[in-house]
């Protein structure tokens, strides 16, 4: 089981430099880094931050979130095939809704090997307290970053005053009350705290082990083994009867009459079914809040 940890937020608010320190910090307590770097440019600037020995993978041209969540699936299945590493750093383009960089990480084919340890935000303390001066698109992606992460991190703090550093902390503590936040000059954070994240629910056997982010578990995964076959309308049925707070399910689910399962994705409140010419597992990964506590079909 390898550890994942998604790092977010904005260009020029300090990802690069937690990525450089956290890579260093692994490497010192002899743990081996890999390394999924994703930009909108074609050039990877940022690849250069990253050592020769570190396995790395670039998505060029493509964000996580959209056209490129096929391609990270390839990166991480490629990454997982080919070279030994103990964790896995993703590093999401400024552009990138957190949810969606959830999806495109979490694949059924690669979950049970993957412990999505969480989204780490770096946030811009100059620019929160001037985000009126963003567009309402820009702001809005902005406050999504800071209210989906597991640990936020207040970064430039050295720019502010003391009572500019206590009014950041405060709005974003009121945007995110569920993440840890800390306050951070050039992105520098202590391994023990991305340690202790911990965001995905797995699916045992017997029961659910509910994973714990602080007290409250918020946006979250949950990889789901079906024991049985349902129609088409049965399983839709159970899908639309989720609250609003389930973002996406995917994975392989058995229907009754088709030998294999077939492929099922639902985001945004579509659903899409493609016959599957692979008898693949048939599983399903749910992303959203408070996940574990939604009842599964065909359980008691």
């Amino acid at each position: 089981m390898k550890d994942v940890y998604l790092f977010s937020g904005f260009l020029g608010s300090g990802k690069t430099s937690m990525l450089t320190n956290v890579l260093k910090q692994f490497k010192e307590k002899g743990l081996k880094p890999a390394v999924i770097m994703n930009e909108l440019g074609k050039l990877p600037f940022d690849s250069q931050a990253v050592d020769e020995e570190i396995p790395l993978k670039e998505m060029l041209e493509g964000c996580i979130c959209c056209s490129g969540a096929e391609k990270t699936e390839a990166q991480i299945q490629s990454l997982l095939a080919d070279n030994e590493f103990d964790v896995l750093i993703i590093e999401t383009t400024g552009a990138a809704h957190p949810v969606e960089a959830l999806d495109a990480v979490y694949s059924p084919l690669f979950a049970e090997s993957l412990n999505i340890k969480g989204i780490v935000t770096v946030a811009d303390s100059k620019l929160w307290l001037d985000r009126s001066s963003l567009t309402p698109q820009v702001r809005s992606l902005f406050i999504e970053q800071i209210r989906h992460a597991h640990l936020l991190l207040a970064n430039k703090m050295d720019l502010l005053t003391e009572a500019e550093q206590a009014k950041v902390v405060f709005e974003m503590q009121g945007v995110n009350p569920n993440a840890f936040i800390l306050q951070t000059t050039n992105g520098k954070v202590p391994l023990k705290l991305l340690e202790g994240l911990q965001a995905t629910a797995q699916a045992s056997k017997d029961d659910i082990q509910a994973a714990k982010i602080g007290k409250h578990l918020h946006l979250s995964s949950r990889l789901v083994e079906l024991k049985q076959s349902f129609s088409q309308e049965q399983f839709e049925e159970w899908v639309r009867s989720m609250p609003s707070s389930v973002y996406r399910i995917k994975g392989y689910v058995p229907i009754e009459g088709i030998r294999n399962p077939m492929l099922f994705q639902y985001a945004y409140g579509l659903v899409q079914w493609i016959p599957e010419y692979i008898n693949m597992p048939p599983k399903i990964v749910m992303i959203g809040e408070n996940i574990q506590e939604i009842d599964i079909i065909g359980e008691k």
